[in-house]
């Protein structure tokens, strides 16, 4: 039996990575993977805004729980790397401008309209909600606008 010393809680926050024009992500056709596809490299930086989000969400964290009742309470500071989050996005960029975009307003790829891209690669940003509600609506749309675009054998 565990006496009461022994237990120990921890929580953990996530924040808003503000969509930063020169955050992008690339195609990499010298490294192919095991297909022979071109791989992945992100370009991105946490920038200041989201360290002092950072330093702030744990001195919040911290109040919580002491007003909760917790004792002993002690914040850390792990290192911060794009891929901890589960909700980031922004890496096919909807707009009406495919100089600044990558996917029009129904998620088609603006040069190939038989791709449509439907998870959270259309959005800059998701705010601190879970977006994949938001993902099963774009997807809903995508699906309609693709349909009524095969009907028209636009696609």
């Amino acid at each position: 039996m565990l006496s009461r010393d022994e237990w120990t809680a921890s929580m953990n926050g996530f924040g808003e990575i503000l969509p930063y024009h020169d955050n992008k992500m690339t195609l990499n056709y010298e490294k192919k993977d095991q297909w022979g596809l071109p791989t992945v490299t992100f370009d991105a930086k946490i920038r200041e805004n989201e360290m002092t989000m950072r330093k702030d969400m744990k001195i919040q964290a911290q109040e919580m729980l002491e007003r909760s009742g917790f004792k002993n309470v002690s914040g850390y500071e792990s290192k911060y790397v794009f891929g901890n989050g589960i909700h980031e996005m922004g890496t096919a960029r909807m707009g009406n401008d495919p100089k600044t975009s990558v996917l029009n307003g129904n998620n088609q790829i603006h040069d190939v309209k038989n791709v449509y891209v439907t998870d959270g690669a259309c959005m800059t940003s998701a705010g601190n909600q879970n977006p994949s509600i938001t993902y099963m609506a774009l997807t809903a749309r995508a699906v309609n606008h693709a349909v009524e675009e095969l009907n028209k054998q636009n696609i």
